[in-house]
């Protein structure tokens, strides 16, 4: 790994030439010896379906040394390279299924042998995947994150997240994988049109070990939708094993400053062609967050300001689905999950003013704020698929609905005031993915989504000890989203060149009508085309890696949410106010990366994020006092984000294995703030983040994960260093049935920050810390059986004619 990582960087960082003209040297120069050709490996089982996931090797039978070893994709093929002629020997190994180790003979060009797996013929002892693999691989435009050990020390979704290589998730619930715009996340490849705050509050009650994988896409194809500016983070949920019935068992909790509890359980079940899973779970949180801001609102006036809040809840999660298979040919699946969330939030925020450079106060006042939130979450799903032959090719259509109603009251010194938003998403989707002879792939497939959003806020203050209505900040507001979508790409193989080549036009409709103080509606409707080019190929041999380039364009766009677009003013603390700005403007973003990974791990990509139209959170003075600040959202101009990212493993499977990387972005933004003064902003920063596993013994693990983000920044905040370390001891008892993870979190209490903001008008610095710094307990029990099956001796068959 060493060797092909120094040859890889020495080659780019000496260049003369500019990173994405070599990268584009390298893929016509360089060509396979004639003797050399693909070979592909697919597993499927005695049902005919993939087995993804699975851990091949392939290696010479003349020479043990030549090993190849790859996971199978999510269609159960892996992709090797040999001789022509050439004698080799695959072994697979997958848990759920015996082993096989069989001789192939290499003929014709790009063969693919097909071996048929049969389930393991005795009871489970224990549901723990032991397979090696990566927990990162590289699978064509997107990034496949194993969380087995992640969900060993974490106690939701988000908590898993936060302890992602490469992804940065900020105190309010974004998720970065750029340093512009927030990811996009998905729950089953399915959008997920709420505000941030929400999807937080969705993946904090989701259980950790209902997930089978994470998939980060920083540049989606153009079957994705285009508003992934800042890319997509898909979390895929578990729909159960395939033979018989298992279940786990997880309770835990985690104590800082105030202490978190779960408890949970999951069973899945497969009785043949009908699959089954439910997932419960109950939790309670506690935590803090603490902030302190020093403001210059004139010539020689300070504002100082302490918030200290403190965020108590509960939360019951309910996941249940199933899928069904009528025949070879047609299989359905449904999937729900239900939610509750009933938080407590108590604020107590000291304002004081002075003289710049004087310690004596000019005035000072204690605010309490407190707001009641209950929120119900129901989403339901269902999926169609049609496989129309043999070699992959399938028809797919998908309905998903979600309702979230949300209700909050708040009460803070000198009013009060209530919340009632309610949430309807309605999405449809059908998609064509067709495989011809010659490596040809096509897809196609058409798209409607549709949002209705309702918001009526009422505040009251107290006037001469009575309580009356605050017209100004009361409101009500509606908005519809209508858009609606079509493409078509097609992807071909050249003699190991994969080129892949679509559009996608979309179709905006959105409407907002603000009814309550005064009328603020508008309308928006647009189409646009969403171009993506991709190209990728295997480039050489380094110590027996694979070394693979890709080449990838997009151009997508970043709508505004509702809650950007909402006028309603609220309230945060007497000189702080929050509102939305109906005239925001959609921003567009050119995407361009190349990079580079060996054996299906990233190790090396570099791009550019040209954005034009950007909006962002900004904080203008009020027109009513100087003292007072209105935060919203504004277009500001351009920004052009240059960026390059270095990972480096060591391969699975020994005692010791770690994944260790590095960003570097680099930010230019130039445009208007305050509607009529200049901006120009330059800011670099640099994130380094790693995961490391010792195996002290088979059964107890060793390991750690952190980040660490150098000069960094948010949207026009600028940071100061800050990071975190996470530790985990992992024991395993019972046969491995009982499985036991302590760990800590933000072990040295470093995932804390300084801020400055100076733009316009606006002159400030503070702190932010959170309850971070915590320790923890998860015990996982795994049950389960299977039931017996004929135990039919394995076969690879012969390479099938005509791909």
């Amino acid at each position: 790994m060493p060797f092909y990582f120094y040859i890889t960087m020495h080659s780019f960082l000496h260049s003369k030439l500019h990173p994405l003209t070599v990268l584009f040297f390298l893929f016509v120069s360089f060509h396979a010896a004639a003797q050399q050709t693909d070979v592909r490996i697919k597993v499927i089982n005695s049902s005919k379906e993939p087995v993804p996931f699975a851990t091949l090797q392939f290696r010479l039978a003349t020479d043990s040394t030549q090993v190849q070893q790859k996971v199978s994709d999510s269609t159960g093929v892996a992709r090797f390279n040999a001789e022509q002629g050439g004698q080799y020997i695959v072994r697979f190994s997958s848990v759920n299924y015996l082993p096989i180790e069989k001789g192939i003979t290499i003929k014709g060009n790009s063969p693919l042998f097909v071996i048929t797996a049969e389930p393991a013929n005795k009871k489970l002892n224990a549901v723990v995947v032991t397979s090696l693999k990566p927990i990162m691989r590289q699978e064509d435009d997107k990034t496949i994150v194993d969380p087995e050990n992640l969900a060993a020390s974490s106690t939701n979704a988000y908590e898993m997240l936060e302890k992602t290589p490469g992804l940065f998730v900020d105190q309010d619930g974004n998720i970065y994988l750029t340093s512009t715009t927030p990811a996009m996340v998905y729950i089953n490849g399915r959008e997920q049109k709420m505000s941030a705050a929400d999807i937080a509050t969705m993946l904090k009650n989701l259980p950790p070990n209902a997930i089978a994988s994470i998939e980060i896409l920083r540049t989606p194809s153009a079957r994705y939708d285009a508003s992934g500016t800042g890319g997509i983070v898909n979390v895929v949920l578990k729909k159960g094993v395939r033979i018989g019935f298992t279940g786990t068992v997880t309770t835990g909790f985690n104590q800082g400053r105030y202490g978190n509890q779960f408890i949970g359980l999951n069973l899945n079940n497969n009785n043949g062609s009908l699959t089954t899973y439910l997932n419960l779970q109950y939790g309670r949180r506690n935590t803090y967050d603490q902030l302190q801001t020093d403001r210059i609102y004139s010539v020689d006036s300070l504002l100082s300001q302490e918030a200290f809040t403190r965020y108590g809840g509960t939360s019951y999660y309910l996941g249940y689905g199933m899928s069904y298979g009528f025949n070879k040919k047609w299989e359905i699946s449904y999937d729900g999950r239900l939610s509750y969330n009933n938080q407590n939030n108590k604020s107590i925020n000291l304002s004081q003013t002075s003289k710049t450079g004087s310690s004596q106060i000019s005035s000072a006042n204690l605010t309490n704020v407190q707001n009641k939130n209950t929120n119900y979450n129901i989403t339901q799903g269902a999926n169609l698929k049609y496989k129309l032959d043999s070699l992959g090719s399938e028809w797919t259509t998908d309905l998903s609905f979600t309702y979230s109603p949300n209700n909050s009251d708040q009460f803070f010194t000198g009013g009060d005031g209530t919340f009632d938003n309610r949430l309807r998403f309605f999405s449809v989707q059908s998609n064509l993915l067709k495989k011809f002879p010659k490596k040809l792939i096509v897809e196609t497939g058409v798209k409607s989504t549709n949002v209705w959003f309702n918001n009526h806020t009422d505040y009251y203050r107290v006037s001469g000890g009575s309580r009356v209505k605050d017209n100004v900040r009361t409101g009500a507001y509606n908005y519809e989203e209508s858009i609606n979508s079509a493409y078509l790409q097609a992807s071909k193989n050249f003699s190991g060149i994969v080129l892949k080549v679509g559009t996608r036009m979309e179709n905006t409709n959105m409407n907002g009508n603000q009814l309550v103080p005064r009328d603020t509606s508008f309308k928006l409707n647009r189409t646009d085309l969403f171009p993506y080019v991709y190209l990728s190929r295997n480039l050489m041999k380094i110590a027996g890696y694979d070394l693979r380039a890709y080449l990838v364009y997009r151009r997508t766009i970043n709508r505004p949410a509702y809650e950007y677009l909402n006028p309603s003013l609220r309230f945060i603390d007497p000189y702080l106010f929050e509102t939305g700005n109906p005239s925001l403007q959609p921003q567009f973003t050119k995407n361009y990366e190349a990079n580079i990974s060996v054996d299906e791990r990233p190790i090396f990509a570099l791009g550019i994020n040209d954005t034009k139209d950007i909006f962002t959170q900004v904080i203008y003075p009020s027109d009513t006092s100087d003292k007072v600040n209105l935060r919203t959202y504004d277009n500001l101009g351009k920004n052009r984000e240059s960026y390059f990212r270095i990972l480096g493993a060591l391969p699975p499977g020994k005692r010791y294995f770690f994944v260790m990387g590095a960003q570097y972005n680099h930010n230019f933004y130039e445009g208007i703030y305050e509607k009529n003064k200049p901006l120009l902003y330059k800011r670099g920063s640099w994130s380094v983040f790693t995961y490391q596993t010792f195996k002290i013994t088979p059964l107890t693990q060793f390991s750690f994960n952190g980040f660490v983000r150098f000069n960094g920044q948010q949207q026009f905040y600028e940071l100061s260093t800050f990071g975190q370390l996470n530790v985990n001891l992992t024991q395993q008892f019972m046969n491995k049935k009982l499985i036991v993870t302590i760990s800590g979190t933000d072990i040295f209490f470093t995932n804390n920050n300084k801020f400055k903001i100076s733009q316009g008008s606006i002159n400030a610095t503070g702190f932010r810390q959170s309850d971070t710094r915590r320790v923890g307990l998860n015990v996982r029990y795994n049950f389960g059986f299977r039931k017996k099956e004929d135990n039919n001796l394995f076969n690879v068959e012969s390479p099938e004619k005509g791909n």
